[in-house]
């Protein structure tokens, strides 16, 4: 066992000293350290459960407005779908419009959609909360938490006009270059959608460029998976729907939701430690790090309801303890450790 915590500590030396593998090290660990993965689970769970409700409502009224111009209806319909590349067709197939003089079935579906995206947006509010680690005072309460779920929904309607624009441009030509700057365009869609996504479930404690890098990386990574999605339906995966039918619609949902999920919350927690200068982690500890330490602060400071509570973090020295500093946040000096006292001091 000697040799091997001797083989891990040089791995942990030389990844310190080293920014790329230091820093996707931080963020891989401040996902952790977060519970992320328990946060991307409900937020999936919540915006699976909103799915349906969205597709139904967006049918019937498409079918409403759109009655006399069946292509724009379903151009409109396949560019909502296109971001379910592997079963967006099989979604569509199986959801079908309300009727046109149905109103009770049509207000409950749009009860269903804004409970549903009630629920995703708080699920979204609550997990950003926790990627910065904000102390309670700093969260916004339950009139802005309500506001900022209209904003939500606001942000994914625009985002399906857009989209709907992008899929005309795409049909103008069979060009290569038409297609390289639909997938441009696409991009920068992308990327402006998670920025405002971002600034809407994100605290006003947060300043807005501070949600650049991440959004940045989340627009590419989702863009990237449109693409492997629709590389992979076109090459690879033809007709696998249509051979497992319904199982085949669910799981390929939720699996796709979960993913995109994932991406979501890695580009805040990509934000978080960018932000802080949460790196370089250790992996194996005593020794703790400057980062290590403004972490395990940040999340003890999370733990504050009240703003006449104050919350103050110590680390042990001594031999058995080879830290730097005793304390936390209740020093300066490093960017770090400012960053950790920074979101605790805001008091009267």
């Amino acid at each position: 066992m000697r040799r091997v915590e001797q083989v891990v500590r040089a791995v942990d030396r030389w990844q310190q000293r080293r920014t790329v593998p230091a820093f996707v090290l931080a963020v891989m660990k401040k996902f952790g350290d977060d519970n992320a993965g328990s946060l991307s689970a409900n937020l999936a769970f919540a915006a699976f459960g909103a799915i349906f409700p969205l597709l139904l409502l967006l049918v019937t009224l498409l079918g409403l407005v759109l009655a006399g111009d069946p292509s724009l209806r379903q151009q409109v319909l396949n560019s909502a779908l296109s971001e379910f590349p592997i079963i967006g067709g099989r979604l569509g197939s199986n959801i079908h419009a309300l009727k046109a003089r149905s109103t009770p079935a049509l207000t409950l579906a749009i009860l269903g959609l804004v409970w549903s995206s009630m629920s995703l947006s708080q699920a979204g509010l609550f997990t950003m909360a926790q990627v910065w680690n904000l102390p309670g005072p700093q969260r916004p309460n339950y009139v802005h938490r309500l506001l900022r779920s209209v904003g939500f929904l606001a942000v994914m309607g625009a985002g399906l006009i857009v989209t709907t624009a992008l899929a005309s441009f795409g049909t103008l030509s069979s060009e290569t270059e038409y297609a390289v700057g639909a997938e441009g365009l696409a991009l920068l869609v992308n990327i402006g959608q998670y920025v405002l996504a971002f600034r809407v479930l994100t605290p006003q404690a947060v300043g807005t460029r501070k949600l650049l890098p991440g959004a940045a990386i989340g627009g590419a990574a989702w863009t990237l998976l449109q693409a492997l999605g629709s590389f992979l339906v076109a090459h690879e995966l033809r007709g696998a729907s249509e051979v497992y039918g319904t199982f085949a619609i669910v799981i390929g949902l939720m699996a796709w939701v979960f993913l995109g999920v994932r991406v979501s919350v890695y580009g805040a927690e990509i934000n978080t430690v960018i932000d802080r200068h949460l790196w370089p982690r250790s992996i194996v500890q005593p020794p703790l790090t400057k980062a290590d330490r403004t972490s395990l602060s940040l999340q003890a400071e999370q733990n504050q309801r009240r703003p006449e509570q104050k919350v103050s973090v110590s680390f042990l020295e001594g031999p058995d303890h080879p830290d730097e500093d005793s304390r936390l946040p209740n020093v300066s000096g490093d960017r770090g450790d400012d960053a950790a006292a920074s979101f605790v001091r805001k008091r009267g």
